[in-house]
């Protein structure tokens, strides 16, 4: 055998034996320079129990963001018990694998027992006895993972469509100063912590200056809130470019960090036109709303594809005030959009298929990080 034989042989030795991160271009590596890269992980996905996730999560991902395990149902069932197990699990999983780790979220109208607002008699409670309970609630989960967890969704989803504030029972029960209440409680649990607003369809103008208004006012009464999220679950044909633009150029004026938190691209039909991520929609499945329950068409795919990629030029282009952009799944099979707005259709609004592989979309992004 020569001796360039025995070379090219050695070569394709190496190549197979290559570990996965090196064989296929890494999200967290190709935008290092721009902006964390960060994924919503499932319970699965932290007890192990799903390594074909994990092992996408641990290559591609340098930030993390629990679905369930650290909202208030889970961590906080009862007034009387917390269950820290998931949440630590969530934590240990981020710490090992050198991640940014982010709290959702702390105050929200939904996912939150009835008994916080209620007395054992099931009457509504004081504002005063609200605020304890908020206060606690805080201190105790921020306070567990003080130094580890470090940002936190301290108010999820205050805002109404037109960009007033939502008459949620934190609303109605303690008054508009719960928010700045929950930040300065999260602030004091943990005073390194980064503290958010997170929202969903800011890209709509009267809600993004209703968002705007609070970030504002919030800052002028000295309140520490490190940054703003946006959802971002877009479809096909909305938001616009324009929309994503000129939302990432109004928020430049806020001198706070901005993230994109639970992005995915819905490429199903829907029934309304109302462009938003209320959790409590539920329509009845029927076949024109599950149309790919068979698999995506080539041509959705590449349109999915080329709306990734132009979505991520937007993010670079924001690069300066951009911190993090947060994918709300790993793979297809893990997207709550298999389930809402109608349960049991067959989505692909994510970047691996479900079988874990990268999806033509998933290149597309890679190579906008080539470009400037």
């Amino acid at each position: 055998m020569n001796k360039f034989l025995i070379i090219v042989i050695i070569f394709m030795l190496c190549i197979i034996n290559k570990p996965l991160a090196q064989q296929k271009p890494v999200l967290k590596d190709v935008f290092k320079n721009d902006f964390l890269i960060g994924t919503a992980i499932n319970l699965s996905q932290i007890s192990g129990k799903d390594s074909l996730g994990v092992d996408i999560v641990k290559t591609q991902f340098n930030s993390i963001t629990p679905e369930n395990v650290l909202k208030w149902e889970r961590v906080h069932p009862r007034s009387d018990k917390y269950n820290f197990g998931p949440a630590d699990k969530y934590v240990e999983f981020g710490e090992k694998n050198n991640m940014f780790i982010i709290g959702h979220t702390l105050v929200w109208h939904q996912q939150t027992p009835k008994w916080v607002f209620l007395d054992s008699a099931g009457n509504t409670i004081s504002r005063e006895e609200l605020l304890k309970r908020m206060y606690d609630h805080i201190q105790t989960v921020v306070g567990r993972y003080k130094g580890k967890i470090k940002g936190w969704d301290v108010v999820n989803e205050a805002l109404n469509e037109d960009g007033t504030l939502r008459q949620s029972p934190w609303m109605k029960i303690i008054g508009e100063d719960y928010i700045e209440n929950a930040f300065e409680y999260a602030h004091q649990a943990d005073p390194d912590a980064e503290l958010y607003y997170n929202d969903y369809s800011l890209e709509n103008k009267p809600k993004r200056d209703g968002a705007i208004e609070l970030v504002k006012k919030l800052k002028a009464d000295g309140i520490p809130i490190s940054g703003i999220g946006d959802q971002m679950h877009a479809k096909m044909d909305w938001p616009s470019l324009l929309q994503v633009d000129s939302m990432l150029t109004d928020f430049e004026q806020l001198g706070v960090k901005v993230m994109i938190t639970e992005l995915d691209i819905d490429v199903l039909p829907y029934k309304n036109q109302n462009h938003t991520a209320e959790v409590t929609l539920n329509y009845k499945i029927n076949p024109e709303l599950n149309p790919y329950k068979d698999g995506l068409p080539d041509s959705v795919s590449l349109d999915l594809a080329n709306r990734y990629a132009d979505f991520f030029k937007l993010f670079v282009k924001h690069r300066n005030i951009v911190n993090r952009v947060t994918f709300w799944g790993v793979r297809d099979s893990d997207s709550w959009l298999n389930y809402w707005p109608v349960r049991g259709r067959t989505n692909y609004p994510l970047l691996f298929d479900r079988k874990g592989k990268p999806k033509l979309a998933f290149y597309k992004i890679i190579d906008v990080a080539g470009t400037d």
